[in-house]
C-alpha cells in the first residue's frame, strides 16, 4: 500500500520536452482545485477518464518548476527551505495520482490502461529528476550533516529523505545516472505491462461451464452468482467460474467433480502461460534482469540487497533465514495433511492419487471429519454487512472507541462502493473510511488498503482510507455470504485502514502507512485476531436469516479449526515468498531465466517443492512482487506475522480487549507512522524484542504439533 507523495517510486510524472510542451489541463478539469467535499474526497460525480492525463501532466509541470526552484534557492540550505519546502510541493500531482492509480487498480477500463502505459516511462523519469538532481541532493546532504541539531521528528525526515536519495543513486556518476534512468523508465513500462497482461489474462482464464452438473457441490446461491457472471459476460445459459488472484481458487473445496477440480487448477496456474499476448513470462525475464543491473549499478551484489536494506530485516539472508528455519516443521506439517487426505481417498475408494486440484476439496472433508466443521454451515452465519458493522466496526469501537456512519451524498467511483464518515471516541470526525468488497472483472486480483487523502498535520488534512477485496457478488436478491477466510480478509484489510486513519504525524512523507515493507503489514495482521475474539465472534456471527446467533458449539468448531491446514497454508506461502527471494537475488551477469524451469530449481533449493502444494502464486502471476511493489518483500507477511502474534501475546498477558490496551497500542505504534526506528518503536510498545514462539504457537507448528 505505497503512499503516493514526492518521493514514491510509482507515482511521479515526466520530465523533458514532451512535458513542458504538453497543454495545461482545461479549467474545468476537477484535479486542479482542492475538493470541496469532506475531508476533501475525490468528487467522483465530476472526475471523468479523459480528466487524468491532462491533470497529471499540469501536475507534474507546477511540481517540476517547484523542485527547481527549491534546488537553485541561493540562500544556504536549511530544513525549511530545503526539507519542508519538498514536503510541500507536488500538491496537485499527489492529488490526482492518488485517484488515478487507485481507479486503475480497482476500475479500470481500455482508455485508463492506456494513459497508464503511456505515463509509466514517465513516471520513472520524474522520479530520477528529483532524486538525480545534483544540486538538490547536494541541499539534502548539507542539512544531513547537521541533521542533530534538528527536532527529533525533523531528524528523522532528514534521514529518511538522504536515505532514499543515495537509494536512489544520487552519488553516481553522470553517465550512469543516465544507465539507472534508462533501467528505471524499462522497468516502470515492464511493471504496467505486467499487470495489464495479468488482469486480462485472469478474465480470459475464468472457467466456462456449459452443463450445470458440473457444477454440482456449489451452494444454489455460487451458481446463482456463476450464472450472473456469464451473463455480465455476455454467455448465456452457462456458468463462469471467475479466477482469484492466487493459485488456489474457493470452488475447489466444493466441486465434487474431480475432472472439473482439474480444469480449474489448470485455468489458474497456466492463466499467463499461453503464448498469446497475455503470456507474461518474456515480461518477468527482462524485469527480474534488468533488477539485477539496476542493484548491480547502485553498489549492491543482487536487488533483494539493495531493496532490503531499508527494511527491517536489512539482508536477504535474515529474511530467508526466519523462512527457512520453518521449513522442516512445515513440510512434516504439510506431508502429514496430504497422508491423511490420501487414506480419505483410499478409503472411498478413490483409485488415484492426490493431486493439488484434490488438495483442497479433500481437505474439507478432512475438516468436517476430525473437526465436525462445515463449511456450508458456517457461510450463512458470516453474511458481510454484518461482519462488517458487528464485526469489523464493532471491533474498532470495543478498542479504540471508533463509530461509524454511512454516507449516501460522497460520490463513488462504482456502484458497489459505500462511504463511511468515521468518529473518534470523543466524537469528532476522525476520516473517511471507502469499502469495495465485489470482484469485477476490471479490478486487479487480491485485497489491499490506500488512501485518497493522507493525514498530515502540516496540510491539516484528514485521512480518507479504502479498502478493496474480491469477494464473490451474490446473484440479486441474495445475500453476500463469506467464508471464514473473507472474514479475515476484512479484519486485515481494515486493519491497514486504522494504521491510516490513526495517523497523528506533520509530515506527509512520514504519515501513516508509509513504513517498512516489512512493518506495513503488522497492524493489519495484528487486527485478524479480533475476528476470532469471543465478544466480537459472537457479536457478528449470526444467522443472515434468523439473526439468531452462531450456536456456542459451532463457534468453537470455528476457532479450533484455525490450525486447521496450517502445513498447507505456510507452506503455499514459504514456496511464494522463496520464490521472489530466488528471482531477487539473481547476479546482474546471469542470463535469462526459463521461468518455468527456474520456478521448478528455485523450489527444490530451498526444499520445499511438494508437488501436491504447488506456490500461491507462480512466477508469472505473481502481481506482488511485479506489479505491486513486494519485489524482494513477500517475505514481509512472515517477519509482520512474528510481530503481530507477539503482539496480540501482549494483549493477552494485560486484559486483552480493553479500550485502555487499545489505546496504548494506538499512541505507541498506530498512530506514529514512520517517525522513529520500527524495532525502537515496537520494542517501547512490547518491552522487549519479539519472540517468534507466539508465531509458531499460532500456527500449530511447535515440535508437538508437526509429530
Amino acid at each position: 500500500m505505497p503512499s503516493i507523495r514526492l518521493l514514491a517510486a510509482a507515482c511521479a510524472v515526466a520530465l523533458g520536452a514532451a512535458v513542458a510542451a504538453a497543454d495545461a489541463a482545461p479549467a474545468t478539469n476537477p484535479f486542479l482545485s482542492k475538493s470541496t467535499l469532506p475531508f476533501q474526497a475525490p468528487p467522483f460525480d465530476r472526475i471523468k477518464d479523459a480528466d487524468y492525463q491532462p491533470a497529471l501532466e499540469e501536475g507534474m509541470k507546477r511540481h517540476l518548476a517547484e523542485i527547481e526552484k527549491i534546488a537553485d534557492n541561493p540562500a544556504p540550505a536549511s530544513f525549511d527551505n530545503t526539507i519542508l519546502a519538498m514536503e510541500r510541493s507536488g500538491v496537485l500531482l499527489t492529488r490526482v495520482a492518488k485517484v488515478f492509480f487507485a481507479i486503475t487498480q480497482a476500475n479500470t477500463d481500455d482508455t485508463l490502461q492506456k494513459v497508464e502505459e503511456e505515463e509509466a516511462p514517465k513516471l520513472a523519469a520524474h522520479q530520477d529528476g528529483i532524486y538525480l538532481n545534483p544540486k538538490l541532493f547536494a541541499r539534502v546532504q548539507a542539512i544531513y550533516d547537521r541533521r542533530d541539531r534538528l527536532q527529533p521528528d525533523q531528524k528523522f525526515l532528514v534521514e529518511r529523505y538522504y536515505r532514499d536519495f543515495v537509494h536512489a543513486g544520487a552519488r553516481l556518476s553522470d553517465a550512469d545516472k543516465q544507465k539507472l534512468r534508462a533501467l528505471n523508465q524499462e522497468e516502470s513500462k515492464l511493471s504496467t505491462e505486467f499487470q495489464n497482461k495479468l488482469l486480462a489474462a485472469t478474465k480470459a482464464g475464468g472457467l466456462v461451464i456449459g452443463d450445470k452438473a458440473e457444477l454440482a457441490g456449489l451452494a444454489d446461491g455460487e451458481i446463482a452468482a456463476a450464472a450472473e457472471a456469464a451473463k455480465a459476460r455476455g454467455l448465456q445459459g452457462k456458468w463462469v467460474l471467475p479466477l482469484q488472484n492466487t493459485t488456489q481458487q474457493p470452488a475447489q473445496a466444493e466441486l465434487s467433480d474431480r475432472a472439473v477440480r482439474e480444469r480449474l487448477f489448470k485455468a489458474s496456474t497456466e492463466r499467463t502461460e499461453h503464448g498469446d499476448a497475455n503470456d507474461t513470462r518474456a515480461t518477468i525475464q527482462r524485469l527480474a534482469q534488468l533488477r539485477a543491473e539496476k542493484a548491480k549499478l547502485l553498489g549492491f551484489p543482487t536487488y533483494a540487497a539493495y531493496a532490503l536494506e531499508n527494511q527491517m530485516a536489512k539482508t536477504p539472508a535474515r529474511a530467508e533465514k526466519l523462512m527457512t528455519d520453518m521449513v522442516p516443521a512445515v513440510m512434516a506439517k504439510a506431508q502429514g495433511e496430504a497422508d491423511r487426505m490420501q487414506a480419505l481417498i483410499d478409503q472411498q475408494k478413490g483409485g488415484f492419487e492426490l493431486a493439488p486440484w484434490d488438495w483442497q476439496y479433500y481437505a474439507e472433508q478432512v475438516r468436517k471429519a476430525e473437526y465436525d466443521l462445515d463449511e456450508s454451515q458456517v457461510k450463512p452465519y458470516f453474511e458481510l454487512d454484518r461482519v462488517l458493522k458487528d464485526g469489523v466496526f464493532y471491533a474498532a469501537n470495543k478498542l479504540y472507541g471508533l463509530t461509524f456512519k454511512e454516507r449516501h451524498d460522497i460520490p463513488v467511483y462504482q456502484p458497489d462502493v459505500r462511504v463511511f464518515e468515521v468518529f473518534d471516541k470523543d466524537g469528532k470526525p476522525l476520516a473517511l473510511f471507502y469499502a469495495d468488497y465485489f470482484k469485477r472483472d476490471n479490478k486487479s486480483g487480491g485485497a489491499w488498503m490506500d488512501s485518497f487523502v493522507d493525514q498530515s498535520r502540516l496540510f491539516g488534512t484528514k485521512p480518507v482510507v479504502f479498502n478493496v477485496c474480491n469477494f464473490t457478488k451474490p446473484a440479486p436478491g441474495q445475500p453476500a455470504l463469506l467464508s471464514f477466510d473473507d472474514v479475515t480478509t476484512m479484519f486485515h484489510e481494515f486493519g491497514h485502514a486504522l494504521h491510516g486513519m490513526f495517523s497523528d504525524v506533520k509530515y506527509p512523507t512520514l504519515a501513516g502507512t508509509n513504513v517498512p515493507r516489512d512493518f506495513v503489514e503488522f497492524p493489519s495482521q495484528f487486527n485478524e485476531h479480533w475476528a476470532t475474539e469471543p465478544s466480537v465472534l459472537a457479536h457478528y456471527a449470526r444467522h443472515y436469516r434468523t439473526g439468531a446467533p452462531m450456536p456456542q458449539e459451532l463457534l468453537e468448531k470455528v476457532k479450533k479449526s484455525r490450525k486447521f491446514n496450517q502445513g498447507f497454508a505456510t507452506l503455499e506461502y514459504l514456496e511464494a515468498a522463496l520464490l521472489d527471494m530466488a528471482w531477487h537475488t539473481l547476479p546482474a551477469d546471469a542470463p535469462k531465466q526459463d521461468v518455468d524451469a527456474f520456478e521448478a530449481d528455485a523450489l527444490k533449493r530451498f526444499g520445499v517443492a511438494m508437488p501436491d502444494v504447488p506456490p500461491r502464486y507462480r512466477s508469472s502471476y505473481f502481481a506482488h512482487i511485479w506489479g505491486g511493489g513486494y519485489a524482494a518483500g513477500y517475505y514481509a507477511y512472515l517477519w509482520s506475522e512474528v510481530l503481530d502474534h507477539d503482539a496480540y501475546y501482549w494483549f493477552r498477558e494485560h486484559g486483552g480487549m480493553t479500550r485502555e490496551n487499545g489505546q496504548r497500542f494506538r499512541d505507541m505504534v498506530l498512530s506514529r507512522g514512520s517517525t522513529e526506528d520500527m524495532a525502537t518503536m515496537y520494542r517501547a510498545f512490547r518491552g522487549r524484542d519479539p519472540s517468534v514462539e507466539p508465531l509458531l504457537e499460532q500456527r500449530g507448528l511447535k515440535p508437538e504439533d508437526t509429530k
